[in-house]
């Protein structure tokens, strides 16, 4: 095992590792930004190291700085998180000429699943299912609409190197591609310096699966279960659960068991997560591969019990998986809310500022991973993640009702936040009933039937 790490990132998930570290005796180097200088991850690490300026283009996403930092205090390995460089193969690669661990898979393997029209050719080689298209980039409206009628509409475009919804558009007939395509493209080159689009078949009424896989240097793969992340707002995911109610056991065996074939077959190394479509008939595709921990990793920690964070860490040094699949039994249901600071009734606007009160939630089955204090000012530059509720039940009725209690009793004072949207969320028959897909969000949201977005209330729909 590393003797000392350094943290590339900031936030909550810069506290969940600093806390795997302690418990597997690890020291922790915080790289933290002038502006995030009196934040909890700071207080909390043994040594911090300040990497540049508030923008993250200075700090965070600053490859030379912070291999200078590990250098400089001595650190091992350099833990990502997610977001900022964690999918960044150009830094694994910094990382292994500087005789430094990068915790996360190789660079090639970074850079083979960056490009999402390549990944897609590359699980269909290993046996994946995935939705007809075109595995080549098109840089061209005319090469779209040639691909587009080839496929069959409606179709969606996507950036080859894309991720948290940029870069999507769906289009159902050759005017909504017109429309869409060159949209698309901006924000592609904009967001990942890559303009690359690749098209593939829409599926409505989809549910958002992905699998939790885990594999050691030496080919041993296992699977910890799959979650349901199809509630999301604007393509981002904002509640996720496990397991997904909606799958047939043998569905779910069968899509969890070629995940972790194809993750082993691949040659990948560290947590990763494989994601899918499910379309209202129960058959899957695969959509992307994500090189990282999830944001919603602790949904999968609360039903088998297994540490995410502390088997990357072991994995990346070198350690053997010491179970097998067979060890893996999830029981119960666990479920995430991620509460940001965005205000409901001003169209979910960004919010920064002091937070005043801070009194999270507690009580049987309740987990909160967050970075607030009271006190803390919140930076205007970054992600409005402010913390994860995960709540689990023996089943999905109790998680449900001790999510809906925990949201209740938070108290986050100084700045709004989406928690009266969740609870409003949790209330409606759709919801209690799992009968929604990755447009429920919108749908719920222009819905005149129910309660204002921004009051607090918990109502189910009209005649419910």
């Amino acid at each position: 095992m590393f003797r000392k790490i350094l943290i590339a990132n900031r936030g909550e998930i810069a506290v969940r590792i600093i806390r795997a570290c302690r418990e597997l005796g690890v020291a922790t180097v915080v790289a933290h930004s002038e502006a995030d200088r009196h934040s909890l991850p700071v207080e909390m690490a043994d040594e911090t190291i300040c990497i540049g300026p508030a923008a993250s283009d200075k700090s965070y996403l600053n490859i030379p700085n912070i291999v200078s930092a590990a250098l400089v205090t001595g650190a091992e390995a350099i833990h990502p998180g997610y977001g900022f460089l964690s999918e960044n193969g150009y830094l694994a690669e910094v990382c292994e000429q500087c005789q430094i661990v990068f915790v996360g898979p190789s660079a090639g393997l970074i850079e083979q699943f960056h490009d999402k029209a390549a990944a897609r050719e590359k699980m269909r080689a290993v046996g994946l299912p995935i939705l007809p298209g075109v595995d080549k980039p098109v840089y061209t409206l005319d090469a779209a609409k040639s691909m587009a009628a080839e496929i069959g509409y409606p179709v969606m475009v996507k950036a080859c190197a894309g991720g948290g919804g940029r870069g999507l558009r769906p289009a159902f007939n050759e005017a909504d591609l017109a429309r869409g395509f060159a949209v698309a493209q901006m924000e592609a080159q904009s967001a990942f310096g890559n303009g690359g689009l690749y098209l593939e078949k829409l599926v409505e009424d989809a549910r958002h699966v992905e699998v939790q896989v885990l594999v050691d240097r030496y080919g041993n793969a296992v699977h910890l279960g799959e979650r349901d992340c199809s509630l999301q707002r604007r393509h981002q995911k904002i509640v996720e659960e496990s397991p997904c109610v909606k799958l047939a056991p043998d569905t779910r065996a069968a899509m969890c068991e070629r995940a972790a074939m194809a993750a082993a077959a691949v040659g990948y190394e560290g947590v990763g997560t494989i994601e899918f479509l499910v379309d209202a008939e129960g058959r899957y595709y695969f959509i992307e591969m994500n090189a990282r921990i999830q944001v919603e990793h602790p949904v999968t920690e609360m039903t088998t019990g297994i540490d995410l964070v502390k088997w990357q860490l072991k994995v990346a040094a070198g350690e053997r998986l010491d179970f097998d699949q067979s060890s893996v039994s999830p029981r119960g249901h666990a479920i995430e809310c991620r509460v940001n600071a965005e205000d409901p009734v001003k169209g979910f606007a960004p919010q920064s500022g002091l937070v005043g009160q801070y009194v999270a939630p507690g009580g049987p089955g309740i987990r909160v991973d967050s970075h607030l204090f009271p006190g803390y000012v919140m930076p205007p530059y970054y992600d409005s993640l402010l913390a994860k509720v995960i709540a689990w039940g023996g089943d999905r009725r109790e998680a449900v009702a001790r999510m809906r209690r925990a949201l209740e009793e938070f108290k986050i004072g100084g700045v709004a936040t989406n928690i009266p949207f969740h609870l409003r969320l949790l209330g409606s028959r759709e919801f209690l009933e799992c009968q929604f897909d990755t447009h429920f969000v919108e749908r719920l949201l222009v819905a005149k039937d129910r309660a204002d977005v921004g009051d607090g209330s918990v109502l189910l729909p009209a005649g419910a």
